[in-house]
């Protein structure tokens, strides 16, 4: 079964005189245990592809599968299959990480005996046993994002989809997000992020989906890009697919 499958994909918002187009008519495919990435700039429709995916929000046309689930009319179903990141924590300030992680178990249907097995193996990954009794509304902005992959990853989904996991840490919390990342991948999750980071992407990611202005421009491997495209780096890549694509860098949308 293939973890994402993403066809025709389309979602705009009314606005004044018109709408928006956020997501304008984009396909992929995600691999089981890939890290694919999609690239793009603030207001590009990443973010706003991700929550389709997630089932918070639904397309205006097109379809998109997690698992052969439709994500519109089977959200349930695909939000037990994954793990959502988003840029916003999220975590509620007035319980410790412990008593967080612990909920959010119960929430994914875990036994009591199974949630704090899961919660005490998270915590002391990401080094935050020590912090375990704190108020989360204590925690620094590098804790509650180490907190908030905890979250994601507490009911052991299959398939993660992680909203710029890097954006506002300082170099030493990224580092330990990057890590993660690629571990898990190596333990055989399937791993879909949004970035505008283009070393994060080289990096971390088997292929990616170049996205402006709502719409794909390309698709594949950034080695296979590169080659296809030319330029010396995933940032010349960029700018090579927007041009051939003829979408221009002026007047984005605005939208995440």
């Amino acid at each position: 079964m293939i973890p994402v499958a993403v066809e025709e994909l389309k979602k705009h918002f009314p606005a004044k005189g018109g709408s928006v187009r956020a997501v304008d008519g984009i396909s992929f495919t995600v691999g089981s245990g890939e890290i694919f990435g999609l690239l793009g700039p603030n207001g590009a429709g990443k973010t706003t592809a991700l929550r389709i995916l997630t089932g918070l929000i639904a397309p205006s046309s097109g379809r998109a599968t997690v698992y052969g689930y439709d994500v519109a009319s089977r959200p349930e179903e695909v939000r037990s299959r994954l793990g959502f990141l988003a840029t916003e924590t999220g975590l509620y300030e007035r319980l410790s990480p412990w008593e967080t992680l612990c909920f959010f178990a119960r929430i994914f249907g875990l036994s009591t005996r199974e949630g704090e097995q899961r919660a005490e193996a998270l915590l002391r990954r990401l080094g935050l046993w020590p912090l375990r009794k704190r108020r989360v509304g204590t925690l620094s902005v590098g804790e509650r994002q180490k907190l908030s992959f905890a979250r994601c990853l507490v009911h052991d989904p299959p398939l993660l989809i992680l909203d710029e996991p890097t954006a506002g840490l300082d170099v030493f919390v990224a580092r330990t997000a990057v890590d993660l990342i690629g571990e898990l991948a190596t333990a055989g999750k399937t791993v879909v992020l949004s970035t505008h980071d283009m070393h994060l992407a080289e990096r971390l990611c088997r292929r990616v989906a170049i996205i402006h202005r709502g719409k794909l421009a390309a698709v594949g491997g950034p080695g296979e890009l590169q080659e296809e495209l030319g330029g010396e780096d995933l940032a010349e890549v960029f700018f090579r697919a927007v041009e051939r694509e003829g979408l221009s860098f002026e007047d984005a949308n605005g939208v995440r």
